[in-house]
This record gives C-alpha cells, sequence and structure tokens, in this order.
C-alpha cells in the first residue's frame, strides 16, 4: 500500500473541489479504487467508473444510456494499455457547496497510525485516541484499512476492527 499515492490523490481531490470539477480522474489501483467507492458508499462522490485517459461516456457515468451515447469507444483492458487506466469520480456539489470538503491524510508514509477498537470508540465519540483527534461535527469521517477492506470509523466500531487510519473528510 503507497502512501504517497494516496496522499497525492488527497491533494487532487481538494483540487479538483475547488475548482468546481464535476468530473476528475485518478490512478487506477486497488486502495484507491476500494477508497472511492467507502466514498461513494457514504455520499461525498456520486459515481466510480474505471476508464481509459479519456472520459467515460455518459451512460457509464449516469447507469443509464441516453438517446445519443454509443458504447463503442470503449477499449478492453490488455497488458499493454493496463498502465493509462484511470479511476472517474464524479463529485457531488449542493446550494453551492461541494459535498467532499476537505479530505486531509491522517497516515503519513513515515508515520503510519493504528488505532484499535477501544482507541477508535473514544475517536468516534468525539475525544483524541492514539494520536488521531475524534470527530467533531456529524459531517465528518475518518477512513480506515482494515482486514474487511476500506471502511469508515462508525462501521469498524460496529463490527469490532481496527486497522490503518488513512485519511479524514472533514
Amino acid at each position: 500500500m503507497s502512501l504517497v499515492n494516496l496522499a497525492a490523490v488527497c491533494s487532487h481531490l481538494n483540487n479538483a473541489t475547488k475548482a468546481r470539477l464535476a468530473l476528475t480522474s485518478i490512478p487506477n489501483s486497488n486502495l484507491h479504487l476500494k477508497l472511492s467507492l467507502a466514498l461513494q458508499n457514504s455520499g461525498y462522490i456520486s459515481s466510480v467508473v474505471r476508464g481509459g485517459p479519456t472520459p467515460p461516456p455518459a451512460h457509464a457515468i449516469l447507469g443509464y444510456p441516453a438517446a445519443n451515447d454509443t458504447t463503442e469507444g470503449i477499449e478492453p483492458i490488455t497488458r499493454d494499455n493496463v498502465a493509462s487506466r484511470r479511476l472517474w469520480l464524479g463529485l457531488k456539489y449542493w446550494q453551492n457547496e461541494s459535498v467532499l470538503g476537505k479530505v486531509k491524510m491522517v497516515s503519513k508514509p513515515t508515520r503510519r497510525v493504528n488505532i484499535d477498537v477501544e482507541g477508535l470508540r473514544l475517536v468516534v465519540c468525539g475525544k483524541e485516541a492514539g494520536g488521531v483527534a475524534g470527530l467533531r461535527s456529524p459531517g465528518e469521517s475518518l477512513y480506515l484499512s482494515t482486514d474487511k477492506g476500506i471502511l469508515e470509523a462508525r462501521e469498524c466500531v460496529e463490527k469490532k476492527l481496527g486497522g490503518l487510519v488513512l485519511c479524514r473528510v472533514l
């Protein structure tokens, strides 16, 4: 797991929301895909689509075909083009504000922060534990890499799982 690449993705998402982009792309990796799906499950982003260097057709993002969409432009994954694959993320906005807010890394490449279930309970209740500040506002989320995949902190408490703290969404 490369936290350097994840830090670049967090920075890219912050810049994309400041630029008010509706669609942005990040490099394709399993870690980025799992984090993007966790963000989508939490309602911060609208869609996650694997694609190439060009944006996918509208029917892939919207989930249903439009009248003038074609499926001919989609290229299959081969050994030659696997390095150029991208994850295309649809960003959400509500009342002229970004839903995603600010994404901050908690674990750094030089300092990984692990937390157990008891410490995570304190963090979810708003108290500091294990070098991780508590969740203060209702819209704030903390994402952890666990044995069961990348989960939000409240889900980890429910499932009694600890793990590596990846990032925080403010």
